[in-house]
């Protein structure tokens, strides 16, 4: 069985104070409800455990039985950290799970022809991420704001990654087991550090955060 894990638990920090961007309204539907259908309706997907904030999980029910959702499995609660709420997610499986997928909420684009081919890819036994090549110019600095360039970085082999990741449950649960107390910023790392390889499928298709009012506006246009 494909489970997909969809993280809708964070902060939002950059939408403004007390503001849950997934379930801000966007066209028609909030956020995550682009994200859940998108998998709903993918044939590789066979349930769906969503992650959101424990104040959110009435709200989550409700937008998963508004939007019929059925392949929904479990509503559970996020942690601090986003690494806390893909444990709590991966926690949520089932034990029949092989191959888990997992997609940030607030990339409402992606399209569950993306999806598959992640999902297909990873069942060939690797782990795999979608993702896009740099195309601009990336400079490295000395500090983060106000700073000087130290170096241009070669972007031949720089790609931008995204989500859905998906993984054999095994190796991602093994990987997760290993980290300890490091921090992460995707779960491909976590895979990476434990010595795992990684495979990138090309996005197609914008597929980007949601992380501001601005990214909000576009995607709204993108969808309409």
């Amino acid at each position: 069985m494909t489970t997909a894990i969809i993280l809708a638990a964070g902060k939002s920090e950059r939408m403004g104070k007390n503001v849950d961007k997934a379930f801000l309204s966007l066209v028609d539907k909030p956020v995550v409800a682009w994200s859940l259908l998108a998998f709903e309706r993918c044939a590789d997907i066979d349930r769906i455990v969503l992650v959101v904030r424990k104040e959110q999980q009435l709200a989550a029910k409700e937008v998963c039985r508004m939007f019929g959702i059925s392949k929904l499995d479990k509503i559970v609660s996020g942690g601090l950290k986003r690494q806390d709420s893909v444990l709590a997610g991966l926690a949520a499986c089932d034990l029949d799970t092989r191959v888990v997928a997992i997609h940030d909420a607030a990339r409402a684009l992606i399209t569950s022809v993306s999806i598959s081919e992640v999902v297909r890819s990873t069942k060939r036994g690797v782990s795999v991420t979608i993702g896009r090549p740099v195309t601009d110019t990336v400079k490295r600095c000395a500090a983060t704001k106000g700073a000087s360039v130290v170096e241009t970085l070669d972007r031949e082999h720089l790609w931008a990654v995204q989500t859905p990741q998906a993984f054999q449950m095994r190796d991602i649960r093994a990987a997760y087991a290993a980290l300890g107390k490091k921090e992460v910023t995707d779960d491909c790392q976590v895979v990476e550090l434990n010595g795992g390889v990684v495979k990138i499928v090309p996005s197609l298709a914008p597929n980007f955060k949601i992380t501001t009012v601005e990214d909000l506006q576009i995607a709204a246009a993108l969808l309409k």
